[in-house]
C-alpha cells in the first residue's frame, strides 16, 4: 500500500517524501507543478535511492484523480496541494478559494469513492487569526482569519471535521504548521519559489546570492520587541518528520486529531536576518516597507500535544535553519534550474 502525497514536488511535500521513503513507505506523488519543478524528482531519488511514482495532475481534475486511485493501491493521503501566499490571496481570493477548496472537495470525494478514508491535512497557524495569547495551543479558539489563504485552511478544517463526524470510517489528522524554513542537509532540495518569493527565508537567501537587491521588511511598527512581525520558524525536515509520526495516528477508529507543529519560540523578522547573517557571513541589506494586508503581529506555538501524543519534537534550532537554507541556495542559486 502507498501514501499519496498531493503537492509532493513542492517545498514541504518534497521533504516529506524523503522522510516517508526513509521510513519505509511507498510514495505516490501528485503535483500540477504550478509552484514546483519536476527536476526535484531526480533529487529525491538521489537522496533516498528510491523512485516515487509521479503523476502530473491538478487536484481539481476529477478524471486524473480517479485514474490515480484506480491504478495505485493508496492507503492514506497527505494533502499539501494548494496555493499558499498570504499577500497574493488578498489580491486573488477567487483563485485561492477555487484551487484550495474546490480542489480539496474533489480530492476527498474521489477518496470516498475509492474507499480511501485516511487523510493528513496540511493546515496552518493562520486559523488562529490574531491570537488572544501566545503560545497558541490546539484548544486556542479559531478566530476570524485575516486573509483568504487562512480562510481556505479554516474552512477545509471544518469540512474535514464534519465529514469525519458524519462517517466514523474517516480518520483525519489536521496539522497546523507554523513557519517552515530550512532545507535538506544535503543541500540538494529546498524552497524554490517561482518568481519573487512570498516567504521570508527564500527572500533573504536570494538577496544573499545577489538575485535580489534587498529584503523588504513589511512593517516595523508592530507591538513586538523590535517592531517587526514575530513568528515560530520550524525546520522543514522537522515538519516533514511530524507527518511520518502523524501517519501512525491514522488507525481505524482514531477519528479526528489536531496538532500544532512548531518550536514554541518566536523570532522577529530582524532576528531572522541577524541569525542568517551570522550563519552565512553575508550581510543582508533591507528596507522597511508598509505592513502587508493580512499580516498579524505575533504568533508562536505550543507543540506539547504533538510531543505527548505523537512523540514528535522539533530538533533543529534557528542556527541550523539558517545554515541549511544558505547551503541550499548557495549550491543552487537558480533553484532546480541548471
Amino acid at each position: 500500500m502507498a501514501i499519496l502525497v498531493t503537492g509532493g514536488a513542492g517545498y514541504i511535500g518534497s521533504h516529506t517524501v524523503v522522510e516517508l521513503q526513509q521510513a519505509g513507505h511507498e510514495v505516490v506523488i501528485l503535483d500540477n507543478l504550478s509552484n514546483a519543478d519536476e527536476r526535484v524528482l531526480q533529487r529525491l531519488q538521489a537522496i533516498t535511492g528510491k523512485a516515487a511514482t509521479f503523476y502530473r495532475a491538478d487536484i481539481r481534475d476529477r478524471k486524473a484523480l480517479s485514474e490515480v486511485f484506480e491504478k495505485e493501491k493508496i492507503e492514506s493521503v497527505i494533502h499539501f496541494a494548494g496555493l499558499k501566499a498570504v499577500g497574493e490571496s488578498v489580491e486573488k481570493p477567487w483563485e485561492y478559494y477555487d484551487n484550495n477548496i474546490t480542489g480539496t472537495l474533489t480530492l476527498v470525494d474521489e477518496m470516498r469513492r475509492h474507499g480511501v478514508k485516511n487523510i493528513i491535512f496540511s493546515s496552518s497557524s493562520t486559523v488562529y487569526g490574531e491570537p488572544d495569547a501566545v503560545p497558541v495551543t490546539e484548544e486556542s479558539p479559531k478566530k476570524a482569519c485575516t486573509n483568504p489563504y487562512g480562510w481556505t485552511k479554516s474552512m477545509l478544517e471544518q469540512i474535514l471535521s464534519d465529514m469525519q463526524a458524519a462517517d466514523h470510517e474517516w480518520n483525519v489528522v489536521l496539522l497546523r504548521y507554523f513557519n517552515p524554513i530550512g532545507a535538506h542537509r544535503s543541500g540538494t532540495i529546498g524552497e524554490n519559489p517561482n518568481g519573487i518569493p512570498n516567504n521570508l527565508m527564500p527572500y533573504i537567501t536570494q538577496v544573499a546570492v545577489g538575485k535580489l537587491k534587498e529584503l523588504n521588511v513589511f512593517g516595523d511598527d508592530y507591538p513586538t520587541k523590535d517592531g517587526t512581525g514575530v513568528r515560530d520558524y520550524i525546520h522543514v525536515v522537522d515538519l516533514a518528520k511530524g507527518h511520518v509520526k502523524a501517519l501512525a495516528k491514522l488507525t481505524p477508529g482514531s477519528g479526528l486529531n489536531i496538532y500544532n507543529l512548531g518550536t514554541g519560540t518566536g523570532y522577529s523578522v530582524l532576528e531572522i536576518v541577524k541569525n542568517f547573517e551570522e550563519a552565512s557571513g553575508v550581510k543582508i541589506p533591507y528596507v522597511i516597507r508598509p505592513r502587508r494586508a493580512g499580516d498579524i503581529a505575533c504568533n508562536y506555538a505550543s507543540a506539547e500535544k504533538a510531543k505527548r501524543e505523537l512523540g514528535w519534537v522539533a530538533e533543529n534550532g534557528i542556527r541550523e535553519m539558517c545554515e541549511d537554507s544558505w547551503r541550499w541556495q548557495k549550491n543552487n542559486p537558480n533553484g532546480y534550474a541548471d
